[in-house]
């Protein structure tokens, strides 16, 4: 733990002296380069990899620093899907962990607060992209024009499928449904247009929702989508997003998965098109963990640790046949796959090996890739040659996953046995009570937020209420009215944001006995119930 403490700093430190405000860190030649867009990204990136290593002074520091530094309103083409996973999911991360930091929060946090309205201008930047006959996404936009007029309509499956955590976040903290939506959207036309055989491809045409690219399998182009279908559904607590990917996830094993390991195979016919196993495949293991499938992610795991231990890396490709790296992608650019899944597996299983695998990428790390000025991509993983760039990525979940796989008592780790309780505008809320959900540039998102800023929701449920109770009144051969508690299960209102929660309806039951079912229960809205225009007031 204390070595990868030691990497952190090492490549931090370099960043800041010779980087910042660039977004990435050259560490042959110590200097910077802009590469997503021009957010000084590695600071976003690495922000609350502070927190979890216990620096609270400069978490404050950098807050503030980028309060003042960072303008989105720049004329700069930027990936949609990279500027939500590093920047959206940054912040946000960054600002339901701040007052944990002892950042003084103001009043209104977690539902305000700068870093969430950076996260949220951040946001509104990307929903230009969204205005698409299906919904589907580009991949690029202008962040000062929105989509260009020549834009590709060709984007890849996971820069279309990896909104949701970010999105519903947004949505959930600001109010605005917006988010949301258009990542629901998107996330049901990749459903909508899967193959017979329930497989998706690689690439798609966002205007006319053809398959460009027909591969399918769980890696580059493909992997957070399938990944965002179980932390959405375990985030929002959703039924319809687990079912999705229980669905896809048969029809994986059917067709892809050969001895533990998982080929690309044809969307349509099902024949294998690559035999290869790519690095970015690595995270498939810690997935299958958060749906409670350990015995198979270990078996995938184990495989995946022998070409690890092969070239001290994970190559980009690796052809599973012929046991050997493919021509052109022997790199290893310090990718946190393969550790993030022995991070998850280890919460699940204790096994010593997956520390043997950390420990081992401490020592392949130091030993191939650092430098004077960092940790460099390793360009080939054969001769150990390097290349001049270091990934915000590393700061921000290889460095994070190997000191959390390393500090079981870390607070990312509560079991909720320690929370805090905070006081918003809409009454008491918990956080900080673990079950952290990580975006797929693993920056945490507390669930527990997702419930402290819904507006009005009790007064929203009164009015159905009464509405339900009015619309009964109305059925002509009924004369007896239900009590609350004989409402059957899937009876009664819908909640409005598709949480339902048994405390909800708990809730909603004793609003609706306090009063009898023919009155107007006192409300605390500005505008009272009004039926026929008649508008009906407290003393009425």
């Amino acid at each position: 733990r204390e070595r990868v403490r030691a990497m952190f700093y090492h490549a931090y430190e370099h960043y800041l002296e010779s980087a910042f405000p660039y977004d990435e860190l050259r560490p042959l030649t110590c200097d910077g380069q802009d590469t997503w867009g021009s957010f000084s990204l590695t600071l976003i990136d690495a922000l609350d990899t502070l927190l979890i290593l216990g620096n609270v002074s400069e978490f404050q520091r950098v807050v503030n620093v980028l309060q003042e530094g960072v303008d989105f309103d720049i004329d700069v083409n930027a990936s949609v899907f990279e500027t939500n996973i590093r920047v959206v999911g940054g912040l946000l991360s960054a600002h339901l962990l701040s007052k944990k930091a002892g950042v003084e929060v103001e009043v209104g946090w977690p539902c305000s607060g700068p870093l969430l309205r950076m996260a949220e201008e951040a946001a509104r930047k990307l929903l230009p992209a969204f205005q698409t006959p299906t919904g589907m996404p580009y991949g690029t936009v202008n962040l000062l024009h929105g989509v260009n007029p020549g834009e590709t309509p060709v984007t890849c499956t996971a820069g279309i499928g990896t909104f949701i955590v970010e999105f519903a976040t947004l949505s959930h903290l600001t109010g605005d449904p917006v988010f949301e939506d258009v990542a629901r959207k998107a996330l049901k036309a990749l459903w909508k247009n899967r193959s017979d055989i329930g497989l998706v491809g690689n690439h798609i045409d966002v205007i006319t929702a053809k398959w460009v690219a027909q591969d399918a399998g769980i890696g580059a182009g493909v992997d957070s989508y399938f990944e965002y279908l179980v932390k959405g559904a375990i985030l929002l607590q959703d039924k319809e997003l687990m079912s999705m990917f229980l669905e896809y996830n048969k029809a994986i094993k059917n067709y892809t998965k050969f001895d533990d390991w998982y080929l690309w195979v044809q969307m349509y016919k099902g024949t294998v098109s690559m035999p290869v196993f790519q690095s970015l495949e690595a995270y498939w293991p810690g997935l299958q963990s958060l749906i409670g499938d350990v015995d198979n992610a270990m078996r995938t795991f184990l495989n995946y640790y022998t070409v690890w231990k092969q070239f001290g890396g994970l190559p980009e490709f690796y052809n599973i046949p012929q046991g050997y790296t493919v021509d052109k992608r022997e790199g290893y650019p310090l990718r946190p796959e393969l550790i993030e899944s022995a991070m998850y597996l280890y919460r699940a299983t204790r096994d010593p090996t997956l520390l043997e695998l950390g420990r081992d990428a401490v020592e392949s790390i130091e030993k191939i890739s650092k430098v004077d000025c960092g940790f460099a991509t390793i360009k080939d993983l054969r001769d150990h040659r390097l290349d001049n760039r270091m990934e915000s990525f590393f700061l921000a979940e290889t460095i994070k996953y190997l000191y959390l796989l390393f500090d079981p008592d870390n607070f990312i780790h509560n079991d909720g046995s320690d929370f805090d309780v905070v006081i918003t505008p809409y009454g008491e809320c918990v956080l900080n009570a673990g079950g952290y959900i990580f975006n797929t540039e693993a920056h945490p998102i507390d669930p527990a937020a997702l419930h402290c800023c819904r507006k009005r929701k009790e007064e929203q449920w009164e009015v159905e209420d009464l509405m339900q109770e009015f619309y009964s009144l109305k059925k002509p051969k009924k004369f007896t009215f239900k009590t609350p508690s004989d409402h059957g299960e899937g009876e009664g209102p819908k909640d409005p944001e598709g949480a339902s929660s048994e405390k909800a309806g708990e809730k909603r039951n004793s609003k609706k006995s306090s009063h009898s079912l023919l009155s107007c229960p006192s409300q605390s809205f500005n505008s009272k119930l009004a039926v026929l225009g008649q508008v009906f007031l407290d003393n009425t």
